[in-house]
């Protein structure tokens, strides 16, 4: 039983490098935010590198399956957004090589363009016979202390191991 887990531990790892945390060349451009919320903010354009660390979670009570996994996530950026964040992933292999999926939530605290807060990103990937798709959203409403107000999408790049981002947010007075 222990031997099937850590096999699916294995396969959900490579699953997850594969769908942008350490794939070796990986580039998803998404739309950016809109320009403007409420009237009040322009879009602002943020850059910069990160780590990663994955931690696989043992199965909880009975249930136990290899195609189906649980980790957590440790993060440090740096350059605009200078933060750390802590998050959950659950994800799912198939038998089909090169296809799975993954979600993830993850609270970021730090500064983000001179402001201080924190906020939650959504992460939501797939990945069909190789080819990889990946959403990254600020969830609405999340953003605490001057990042109250946060609207915003990510992307992740990942060439020769580093990681870096590049985020797409507008920055407006909470209601």
């Amino acid at each position: 039983m222990k031997k099937r887990f850590l096999a699916g531990v294995g396969v959900i790892t490579a699953i997850c490098l594969s769908l942008g945390f350490g794939s070796a060349a990986y580039t998803q451009a998404l739309s950016s935010a809109p320009n403007q919320v409420q009237g009040t903010a322009m879009a602002t354009h943020a850059s910069g590198t990160f780590e990663v660390k994955l931690n696989p979670q043992t199965p909880d009570g009975k249930f136990e399956d290899a195609t189906l996994g649980r980790m957590t996530i440790d993060k440090q950026f740096h350059g605009d957004l200078e933060a750390t964040s802590k998050g959950q992933m659950l994800t799912a292999g198939t038998d089909v090589k090169g296809s799975a999926g993954y979600v993830a939530v993850e609270r970021i605290t730090g500064t983000l363009g001179g402001h201080s807060g924190s906020f939650i990103l959504q992460h939501s990937g797939t990945m069909t016979r190789g080819a990889l798709q990946l959403s990254i959203t600020v969830v609405p409403d999340s953003g605490t202390g001057q990042l109250a107000g946060l609207t915003g999408k990510m992307t992740i790049t990942i060439a020769d191991g580093k990681h870096s981002y590049d985020f797409d947010y507008t920055l407006a007075k909470a209601p």
